[in-house]
């Protein structure tokens, strides 16, 4: 179950596969995807089931198909490291999907900016739209309101019975929502909130406002 927020009086979907959709400008925001991380950790003998590297893939096809949006963009490590043999399944994505790609560099993105532009993919460092400011890091600019990614946000959540659980997140603060990575695979950081932060966890397929 996906939660509808206005920012800026714009409107966001948060969906429980870690994207974010808005509406007004038909753009789905991904961050920290992390493609072929599953391909170079296997490469160095770590048992990671092969079926798991399409699930990203799985998912940005189903994120595609529900809010059908003219522009996927990618906020920052796409992809992991250098090109293995994860690439040949990215293109024929790429080949398939009908949305305009765009991507902003994150630290990871270490793949010549000419493999991505062969594939005609935006790849920019940043973007302004109207009064939003679309990084990887995380950044504050006067006037405008931030969407990033980079952190892997998580929260720790504590129940009856010392149960505790750290759960992925969108985290919102005054000016600035940082996406939760949507990669598998990819580690979370424990953040330590305030009170006027708002935190919205992923947890059993849905997102929930805590």
């Amino acid at each position: 179950m996906s939660i509808s927020i206005k920012i800026n009086s714009q409107n966001f979907v948060l969906h429980p596969h870690g994207a974010m959709f808005w509406s007004e400008k038909s753009v789905l925001l991904v961050s920290d995807v992390h493609l072929g991380k599953i391909s170079h950790f296997r490469k160095f003998g770590a048992a990671v089931p092969k079926h798991a590297l399409h699930k990203n893939y799985i998912w940005l096809d189903e994120l595609i198909h529900l809010y059908k949006p003219f522009n996927v963009c990618f906020l920052g490590d796409l992809f992991h490291s250098s090109i293995n043999k994860e690439w040949a399944l990215f293109e024929n994505w790429i080949a398939r999907t009908p949305a305009k790609i765009t991507l902003i560099t994150g630290n990871h993105d270490i793949i010549a900016p000419e493999k991505f532009e062969m594939l005609g993919i935006d790849q920019i460092e940043e973007l302004l739209v109207d009064d939003f400011l679309l990084t990887h890091h995380p950044e504050e600019r006067a006037g405008f309101f931030n969407l990033c990614g980079h952190i892997h946000p998580s929260i720790k959540l504590e129940g009856y019975g010392r149960q505790r659980l750290k759960l992925p997140c969108f985290y919102k603060s005054h000016k600035q929502l940082i996406l939760p990575a949507f990669g598998t695979f990819t580690g979370t950081f424990a953040m330590t909130p305030s009170k006027e932060d708002e935190i919205f966890v992923i947890a059993d397929n849905q997102v929930i406002k805590v």
